[in-house]
Order: C-alpha cells, then structure tokens, then sequence
C-alpha cells in the first residue's frame, strides 16, 4: 500500500479522498521536525505547507517519492530541480484561496483609503472628526499588479469590475489584456499608479524586488500591497519610504522576518513600528486563510493527485 505523509495540518478531505482511493495516510503533524526525514523514508507521497524544507539533502533519502503536495502556492521550500531530475510529481493549490487572496487586497485597499484605522483610533480616544477622516473612492485608482498568476488574475478582474484602472506587469506572462486590465510595463506602472500590489512567487529574480530605488521610481506618492511573501519586499526600505513621504501607505500580509513557518512575534520592533503609523495596516499572513479557502486548498489537491 502507498504511504502518504501528513507534515503539516490541512483539511481533513485531502486524507479522506487519497484514503478512499487506497493511500494510507500516515499523521505526522506532531512529530519532531528533527526526526521527520528518517520517518518519511518509505513515502509515496508527501503532504506539507511550510513546516519543513525538503531539499536534496531530505529528498535524496525518500526513494520511491512520487509525488509532494503542497497546501497553497509558495513552493520556495522544495527543491524544485531535484524533483524535476527525479521525476517527483509538485502539486500545489492557489486555485484553492486566490478568491480569498483577492478580497483580502481589496479590503487592504478600502481600509486604506476610507482611513478606517486611525478613524478607529480616534474614536476609541473619544474623538469623532468626520473631515479627518473623508475617504477616496477606489474606483478613481490606476493600481499596479506585479504578477499575473491566479491570485494578480483574480485581485485584477475585483478591481476592474467596480471600475479601477489595472496596470499589470508579468514577466512570463502576456496576451491578457481587457477591458479595465492593461498588460503594461514597469514605466507605466512607475508613472501612473496610485497603489502597487504584488503576486509574485518568491524566487532568485523576485527575492527584494521592492526595495529603495525601486519605491522611490514612481512618478506619485504610492500606497504599497503585498500579500506574496514577505521576502519580496524590504521592509527597512519601505519604513524609509514612509518617513521620506514617497510612500503613502502600506497594507502588508507578510513581512521579511518571518520565520520559514510564516510565524513572527507581534513585539518584533519593525512590526511595533509599522502598527504605531495610521496609514499601516498588518495582519499575519492570512490572506488566504479563511474558512472556504481552508477546504478548496486541499480538495484541489485531491483532484491534482487523483488525476
């Protein structure tokens, strides 16, 4: 019988369908991460989100790995190249949260403009000023997306169905231009955005795309998404950024010094930095974490591995 090892926690359907197809689904979510390379040795499959790294050096001593099923989109903690030399099957599932990804964007770009959290602020220290805090519409932005992969795609179709302007720059991607969404470059973006997001994987190319130089290209004072990971974006740059007034804002779902687990103390002093200023928003790292996306992760990873 196929063995399939659990590493991390995710929707119980995953091991009800591989179970009922045969596999032998094997919990090792609570098993030291010292002793898990020994313990996976005899997999067929593997079954992760971010708990551990399978590199060469984990991979090389799991002989009949057929295949590696990963919980969402990142796929930065697997050696890539080594499963592709070995013929190892990589599954992951954006399809699972991108519409999860999307409303979060949004709900960063209203809470931004609406000045939802120093409107908070101010009512909770017993004021209640209603010119301070008059909004933007929305639908008057130019909003720039790195990345047109499922979640850019579906951050880009909300925007344009409530009539803001989308710019979009993908490197490997083109021929996607619509109404309301302009395959563009980054000159366009530099010059026309209000606001600029970013769905790129992590990678060599995309490791602190968004440093100094490249917050200070735009022709605007610009408001800063990122939901990708933390990695992509400098975030000592960003803070200089916001202090030299060339960043407006910044609505930020990962940071650059979270654990590989995505897990990161909430009195670290850039966080405490970011959560003193009125025009930041943080939240951990769930943009893709709610309840329906918790189940579509992991049911298209079924669908994936039963084909």
């Amino acid at each position: 019988m196929q063995k399939v090892y659990f590493l991390d926690s995710v929707h119980s359907i995953l091991e009800e369908r591989l179970a009922n197809a045969g596999y032998l689904c094997i919990d090792c979510t609570n098993s030291p991460l010292n002793e898990l390379s020994k313990m996976i040795a005899d997999a067929s499959g593997i079954v992760l989100r971010s708990r551990i790294t399978l590199n060469e050096e984990v991979l090389r001593n799991v002989s009949n790995l057929q295949f590696i099923a990963r919980s969402g989109s990142g796929l930065e903690n697997i050696d890539l190249d080594y499963c592709k030399k070995k013929r190892i099957k990589v599954y992951s599932s954006p399809e699972g949260n991108r519409n999860a990804v999307a409303e979060h964007c949004l709900g960063f770009l209203l809470s931004l403009f609406n000045n939802f959290k120093q409107a908070q602020c101010d009512i909770q220290n017993g004021e209640w000023l209603r010119e301070k805090n008059r909004g933007v519409e929305i639908s008057n932005l130019c909003v720039g997306i790195i990345g047109y992969g499922n979640n850019g795609r579906a951050f880009a179709e909300k925007l344009s169905s409530i009539g803001v302007k989308v710019l979009v720059y993908d490197k490997y991607v083109n021929g996607f231009s619509k109404e309301g969404i302009y395959e563009s470059n980054m000159e366009e973006i530099f010059k026309e955005s209000n606001a600029i997001s970013f769905h790129v994987p992590l990678t060599t190319e995309t490791r602190y795309i968004a440093d100094y130089q490249f917050f200070k290209s735009f022709m605007k004072p610009v408001w800063v998404l990122n939901i990708s990971r933390g990695k992509v974006l400098k975030t000592k740059d960003l803070i200089r950024g916001l202090n030299e007034g060339f960043v407006r804002g910044a609505a930020l779902d990962v940071l650059d010094e979270e654990s590989k687990s995505f897990d990161m103390s909430s009195s670290n002093r850039i966080v405490m930095d970011l959560n003193n200023r009125s025009n930041v928003i943080i939240t951990p790292h769930v943009a893709g974490w709610t309840q329906e996306s918790y189940f579509k992760l992991s049911n298209v990873l079924a669908d994936k591995i039963l084909e």
